[in-house]
């Protein structure tokens, strides 16, 4: 089986996804690159069909024209999104797409999501993108052009997809599925102390402090 270990990776950390509420019966898409060559995929309808519990045979090997070379099942329309990412900067070597319980709030309302945790300063601004239908070439395009405005050297990426999820980028599979946790924590406490801002609790901590952005 070609890239047993990297597909193996993927499928446990599909089946966390799911576990985990990082993402839900409705969708949600993984993929790292393995070679110049080639990407790893979770097939369309991981998640209603198999609730992400899916085998690492069932993780498709694809090439960079988008055919399959390996695996069990068929290719999410979503692709084109992951797709975007990998050709905006070589240097991306994982795209992990969830439907996450909290973030979904921020974007389902639209909002940038603040960002409050020390672990999660590393990303900067969050953004929600404006919204675009799922799995359209529209989607991917307002994904591609948010990627080009912050440079081509963007490798981590945390974004909103309005209406619809989250979408992480990072140099490795295992760094993009450590921001999503971190991201989903971060949107916890977002929530909450938004929540506790508007009861008149205690506001929002606007000061800046000096965080160790060091890995």
């Amino acid at each position: 089986m070609l890239y047993q270990k990297e597909r193996e990776q993927l499928a446990d950390i599909v089946k966390k996804m799911f576990d985990r509420y990082e993402t839900n019966t409705a969708g949600g898409n993984v993929s790292a690159r393995v070679s110049n060559e080639h990407i790893i995929m979770s097939p369309t309808l991981m998640s209603q069909k198999h609730h992400c519990d899916i085998s690492p045979y069932q993780v498709l090997v694809v090439d960079m024209d988008e055919n399959i070379v390996e695996g069990d099942g068929r290719i999410t329309r979503e692709i084109n999104m992951h797709m975007a990412c990998y050709r905006h900067n070589n240097n991306i070597g994982a795209v992990v797409h969830g439907h996450s319980l909290y973030s979904m709030v921020f974007a389902t309302m639209g909002m940038d999501m603040p960002n409050l945790t020390e672990a999660t300063q590393k990303f900067g601004k969050i953004k929600c993108l404006d919204f675009a239908p799922a799995t359209s070439s529209e989607l991917a395009g307002k994904v591609r052009d948010y990627l080009e405005k912050k440079g081509h050297d963007s490798v981590m990426n945390t974004i909103l997809l309005n209406r619809h999820g989250v979408l992480v980028t990072d140099k490795t599979l295992e760094k993009a599925y450590d921001d999503l946790g971190r991201l989903e924590y971060n949107a916890y406490i977002a929530e909450k102390s938004l929540v506790f801002e508007k009861l008149g609790i205690a506001k929002l901590n606007q000061k800046e402090y000096d965080f160790n952005l060091v890995e």
